[in-house]
């Protein structure tokens, strides 16, 4: 009879011993931190590499980074209930679109998560910034005079006349960090003496290297008196389309000049070829403040209660040929 009592007794220790030990395991899952990080373009390198500064943000910090997808407002939507049921604490978004910013805010408070704004910030619905969301964004008018200004001084160098030159701006409205850049670029080249009647709007369907491209014939078409094109637009693509357009065209690469933005592997590998290309240079914007940073301020809001700054500007350095090697080192990129 005892020794029954006895093993009962031990069969009872060990069935709560695995409990506890099985609780344990849940707590620790459950405190493990998890950010989501969601990104409308997944295929464009730009979103690749915050991706991947944000994995090197959660490994020296100890979280886990949910990579997701979201191309637009129903995926968006549908990513945040992902994450939340994953376990995830916050969120940092690239929005495909601005205006979806009241909604986001909305389901992200339906399920308790923690959400900051990069690279595209909220609006809402009276057509203003959503100023409570943290948000990481670029300078986009600034970087676009960047650009225009880098025009303007090889237009000179090169000895271009004014009757002979135009400014091929390619343009995407829909998105108010692209007017941004492109008005930037306007307003230095009018500043440094560009004739405004030699700018050229072309807007694109989509923000891809054939956006750039159809929009940059059918400018070329409907100007043949243009002997030497300028190109921007929203990003590396958009100028590089435009490059390649001009040179379908039979334009010779001393008699064209693009200009993009963002430093991405599109305007890398123009620059490594070993034959000079109309792609000039690029305004390089670091990916890795807006991966790593965006990422870290999400952690310490979670475990530290830190709350991030409502609004964090990152600024652009031009590369070309001559430096690009150094700056792509010197920003984690090579």
């Amino acid at each position: 009879m005892k020794k029954s009592l006895i093993l009962v007794a031990l069969i009872i220790l060990m069935v709560t011993g695995i409990a506890f030990a099985g609780g344990q395991q849940d707590s620790g899952a459950a405190d493990e931190v998890k950010i989501g990080f969601l990104v409308k373009m997944p295929e464009e390198p730009w979103f690749q590499n915050e991706w991947k500064f944000a994995q090197v943000a959660g490994e020296d910090y100890g979280f886990k980074v949910l990579e997701i997808g979201t191309p637009d407002g129903e995926k968006v939507l549908a990513a945040i209930d992902n994450i939340a049921a994953q376990g995830a604490q916050g969120f940092v978004i690239c929005t495909p679109d601005v205006k979806l910013g009241s909604a986001i805010v909305a389901k992200a408070a339906a399920n308790n998560l923690k959400v900051f704004s990069v690279d595209d910030r909220f609006i809402g619905a009276d057509g203003t910034p959503i100023a409570d969301v943290p948000h990481m964004g670029i300078s986009a008018y600034e970087i676009g005079k960047q650009v225009g200004y880098t025009m303007a001084e090889q237009m000179k160098a090169r000895g271009w006349a004014q009757k002979e030159t135009g400014f091929m701006r390619i343009s995407f409205n829909e998105l108010p960090t692209a007017v941004d850049r492109t008005n930037g670029m306007t307003d230095a080249l009018i500043e440094k003496g560009f004739d405004e009647a030699y700018v050229f709007e072309s807007p694109e369907k989509t923000t891809d290297t054939e956006g750039g491209f159809n929009a940059a014939s059918i400018t070329i078409t409907k100007n043949p008196q243009i002997k030497h094109w300028m190109v921007g637009g929203l990003n590396d693509e958009a100028a590089l389309g435009g490059i390649r357009a001009m040179e379908g065209n039979g334009f010779a690469a001393e008699e064209i000049l693009g200009v993009g933005i963002g430093g991405t592997e599109t305007a890398i590998s123009e620059f490594k070829k070993e034959e000079v290309t109309g792609f000039y240079a690029t305004a390089l914007i670091s990916p890795k403040r807006h991966g790593y940073e965006t990422s870290e301020f999400v952690y310490k809001w979670i475990t530290e209660g830190v709350e991030p700054p409502k609004t964090t500007w990152t600024s652009a350095v031009m590369i070309d040929r001559d430096n690009y090697a150094e700056e792509l080192k010197a920003n984690g990129l090579d």
